[in-house]
């Protein structure tokens, strides 16, 4: 009995790709194993197959087996040998292998020509001695969830079946509805599509539930958003599913995530599948789901089996497990395809698709679920790093967060909030994504003033941080407002030498310098220094960050001898008490010899460069965003600045390290957009635009009023105007020249003189140089 065809049953590339692998399998390849997850369609392509075969005439002998035990293929063999050799029907054993012996080539006799489907093998292990001799006549089909190396090996191929394409399940579900008189907009139509992620099941049991209830598409999708809603009764009930299904998707899952929790190491796939289940499903980075949170909720597994006694559940809690055992468990979720697991790409090493994911947060209590959510965002602190290096993984793990908070942001907040919270904002603003960082910043500091109340530390953390990137934004003014504003409110419920209330105020004094009143934040700094050194010793480490922004406000204000000066100060205080290599250490070093370098000793600027340079290589490495800013000033000071290799080389650095949006990217793009429109307009040209091309990713990213913007648009009309003067002078000098090769002749020593004088300046100006006149 092959199953009846699926209503809407959709002509997909899956069945293109099926035939061409059956049928151009010569020898080589006479089984093909068709694997996926639960509900893509791998049971549908199969029967369309062998139901065109047999139509067509393309075989003799059609056998279909339902493969869900060992007992159930003996049983389809044994009844094939009934009906086709007339066997013994009371040794079913000897009859299903009578069956396969039949199929066994002949040279005696004509060949039939057989073709044998497998229908969803449960067990590899099953099939062991059941698989169909190798024939030229003959093909095998096998449908499976799994997909160890035992399914493959001679004469075996591996197909994995999909998802439906977007058209794909954009044209089922229209077909689906059409059927039964009903249309929907074809927007809502993608739209439900996506949200179901093409899983052609999802579909088949969304489009009957839709028409059984009357909904609109438009109203599903609304019931879909609601978390408080089980996906279970957004589905028909089990005697109304369509193309005679006989269980739920949830149902179908969880029976495969029984057998993954079945594989060694015993009782870790069920809970690996329900922490990936928060994340996102796009990807989930190795680091994640090997870190000790990770670690230390696989301890709390389950019995596998139905006796759940206390005594069991201390043995298996007490158990150690590994990141090898992790692996290991999703290693048996991949067998089982409830995820895909590709070790290759570690920072998207695990993919779980959206529902199995949602079917999966069904099985928990509420209390469970709120657990799970804080566990997976404990997983994502403990794989963020420290200094985001790698652009690739920051990312991947902003996404796990988002993913994280869309499903259960409320748990994020219980008892309080999540450092999670405050690690992807951050994130975001240190990417360059600052007018992304403004906006979550923005909803935090709502969310957490309407979980906690205004006077919560964390709603004033959140208010805290959305003027930081305020400020860092290029509103310098609008951030010393907000930090006085939250200065205010502090003041009401913690005492004034709070060390909350000292950096805020540190915070309102840099973005009044920031803004324009250098002398107003050197006086605040003066009077914050003087109320912290009240209760705080003169080396502790707050009192120096203190003292180096009033070295630097010093130095904003136009004495830049007196920041070197005050910043030497600060380092041999700072040197008593901390290593030459310590990250504060280092900042202090840096600005030193940047103040240097400003007060007029470049040599020297650049000697104490290379040095903290070298240690900076040495402590955080060469993609530290410290390190490649110090490469520019290095570059600066030598006088490299107008070597380009030496200026795309750090660009190329901050490409792959910070993103093609990161200010300091997008500033250093303009300097070199600069310096090659420059170059045209020394030529002549009049049409240079690369550093147009550049602002207005600047203006994209950072907003019109950024301090990077308002800087190159200054210094790219500043150097239009000097290339126009310089153009202007050398048609001077060119006129002059021919007027003594008129009246002195072109040999004449002042003549030769102007003309040499002419050719160096073009050399020097990057203009072309006529060698021959030189």
């Amino acid at each position: 009995m092959l199953p009846p065809r699926a209503l809407s049953f959709q002509h997909r590339s899956a069945v293109d790709q099926l035939r061409t692998a059956v049928d151009s399998g010569g020898t080589a390849v006479l089984s093909q194993v068709l694997t996926g997850t639960g509900g893509v369609g791998k049971t549908q392509l199969a029967a369309d197959y062998a139901r065109t075969a047999w139509d067509c005439g393309g075989v003799d002998v059609l056998v279909w087996i339902s493969a869900s035990s060992r007992s159930a293929i003996t049983a389809g063999y044994a009844q094939a040998g009934i009906e086709v050799l007339a066997a013994d029907p009371s040794n079913p054993e000897q009859a299903a292998r009578a069956f396969l012996a039949w199929l066994e080539p002949k040279t005696s006799q004509k060949p039939c020509r057989w073709l044998v489907v497998l229908d969803d093998l449960a067990d590899p292990a099953d099939i062991r001695g059941w698989w169909p001799p190798t024939s030229r006549h003959g093909r095998a089909l096998v449908t499976t969830r799994r997909r160890e190396a035992a399914l493959t090996g001679t004469g075996r191929r591996l197909v994995t079946v999909g998802l439906f394409t977007p058209q794909e399940a954009a044209a089922y579900f229209t077909a689906a509805l059409a059927a039964h008189n009903r249309h929907e907009p074809t927007d809502q139509i993608d739209s439900l599509a996506a949200d179901l992620g093409y899983l052609p099941v999802a579909l088949a049991q969304a489009a009957a539930y839709i028409i059984d209830t009357n909904l609109a598409c438009a109203s599903y999708r609304e019931l879909l958003t609601y978390r408080i809603r089980k996906l279970a009764d957004l589905l028909p009930e089990p005697d109304a599913l369509p193309d005679d299904q006989t269980v739920t998707m949830a149902a179908t899952w969880s029976l495969s995530i029984e057998r993954a929790n079945q594989i060694r190491p015993a009782g870790l796939a069920r809970p690996m599948l329900q922490l990936a289940a928060f994340l996102d499903p796009n990807g989930i980075p190795a680091t994640v789901l090997t870190s000790q949170p990770a670690l230390a909720h696989l301890r709390r597994r389950t019995p596998i089996d139905n006796t759940n006694t206390h005594q069991l559940a201390r043995v298996l809690a007490s158990a150690q497990v590994s990141a090898k055992d992790a692996v290991l468990a999703l290693r048996a979720l991949h067998r089982l395809s409830l995820i895909d697991h590709t070790p290759d790409t570690p920072h998207q090493a695990v993919r779980v698709h959206q529902l199995i994911q949602r079917a999966t947060r069904d099985t928990l209590t509420p209390d469970q679920h709120d657990q799970l959510a804080r566990t997976a965002a404990n997983t994502l602190t403990a794989a963020w790093p420290t200094i985001e290096r790698d652009t690739t993984l920051t990312q991947a793990l902003r996404a796990n967060a988002t993913a994280l908070t869309r499903t259960a942001e409320d748990a994020l907040y219980r008892p309080n909030a999540h450092k999670v919270l405050d690690h992807t904002g951050n994130s975001l603003g240190e990417s360059g994504q600052i007018t992304a960082a403004i906006s979550y910043y923005h909803h935090l500091a709502a969310t957490t003033r309407s979980h906690f109340g205004p006077d919560h530390p964390a709603a004033l953390s959140a208010r805290g941080n959305l003027a930081l990137w305020q400020g860092r934004a290029g509103d310098a003014a609008g951030a010393a407002d907000a930090f006085e504003e939250l200065l205010e409110d502090m003041l009401r419920v913690l005492r004034p030498d709070h060390p909350r209330i000292f950096t805020v105020r540190g915070n309102i004094a840099a973005w009044r310098g920031q803004a324009g009143d250098v002398a107003g934040a050197a006086d605040a700094f003066e009077e914050l220094l003087e109320d912290m050194l009240q209760v705080l010793r003169p080396d502790h480490p707050r009192i120096f960050t203190v003292r180096g922004n009033m070295a630097r406000s010093r130095g904003q204000a136009g004495d830049a001898a007196g920041a070197a000066d005050a910043f030497e100060e600060l380092l041999e205080d700072m040197l008593r008490v901390l290593r030459p290599d310590h990250p504060d250490t280092l900042a202090t070093r840096r600005d030193l010899a940047r103040w240097r370098g400003e007060a007029g000793d470049a040599a020297g600027a650049a000697v104490a460069t290379e040095e903290v340079l070298e240690d900076m290589l040495r402590v955080v490495g060469p993609d530290h965003p410290d390190t490649l800013i110090l490469r520019g000033d290095l570059a600066r000071w030598r006088g490299e600045t107008g070597d380009a290799d030496v200026i795309t080389q750090l660009l190329e650095d901050m490409l792959r390290v910070r993103g093609p949006d990161h200010p300091d990217t997008l500033f250093l793009r303009a300097e070199l957009a600069m310096r090659s429109d420059l170059a045209r307009w020394r030529r002549g040209a009049e049409d240079a635009d690369a550093t147009e091309a550049v602002l207005e990713d600047m203006l994209r990213v950072l907003g019109p009023d950024h301090p990077h913007i308002l800087a190159t648009r200054k210094a790219h009309t500043s150097l239009r105007a000097l290339a126009r003067e310089l153009a202007d002078a050398m048609a001077e000098l060119e006129e002059l020249l021919a007027q003594l090769v008129r009246e002195l002749g072109s040999d004449h020593p002042d003549t030769l003189t102007l003309r040499n004088y002419i050719a160096q300046v073009r050399r020097k100006a990057g203009m072309d140089v006529d060698e021959s006149t030189d």
